[in-house]
């Protein structure tokens, strides 16, 4: 029997229609993206702070990452034995700047990797499997095709 898959907060991801997305908010006046949502808008720039929900992709670029080599104290959950895992900040494509756990292990991770959000397990506890927001790297291009092969970075 397969775990009930309930996100562990809900409404900040979703991957109906294929693709994860995070949902948050956007100033109509100004366009500044918010997540998670917010009431309103703090761009010291912006008048207006008319707040409209919105959707992001989550394809970006891993600005920074740390490694968690210890577990977490309580109220967070995970599985047992602990796995070490890396927490990212991810630049994401809409403008915002996140952070996330990584689904790829620390040691495959380099700054300036692009990656894509993806919704993943975070724990298994009494027949649910507890879900969140988590990123991964993305592909590389295969060498002849389009991308940026032969490049440094």
């Amino acid at each position: 029997m397969s775990d009930e898959i309930l996100p562990c907060v809900p409404g900040l991801f979703d991957q109906s229609g294929g693709a994860a997305r995070l949902h948050g908010s956007r100033c109509a006046s100004c366009r500044t993206p918010y997540f998670p949502r917010s009431a309103e808008c703090h761009n010291p720039d912006c008048g207006g702070s008319r707040m409209e929900d919105c959707s992001f992709a989550g394809n970006g670029v891993l600005w920074s990452y740390s490694v968690a080599d210890f577990p977490p104290p309580p109220p967070h959950r995970y599985d047992k034995p602990f796995v070490p895992y890396a927490i990212g900040v991810v630049d994401l494509d809409c403008g915002l700047r996140v952070v996330g756990q990584m689904v790829d292990p620390p040691a495959a991770l380099r700054v300036g990797d692009t990656v894509e959000l993806v919704i993943s397990e975070l724990y298994h506890e009494d027949g649910k499997a507890g879900t969140s927001g988590k990123f991964r790297q993305r592909a590389a291009p295969a060498a002849g095709s389009e991308g940026h092969a032969g490049s440094s970075r």
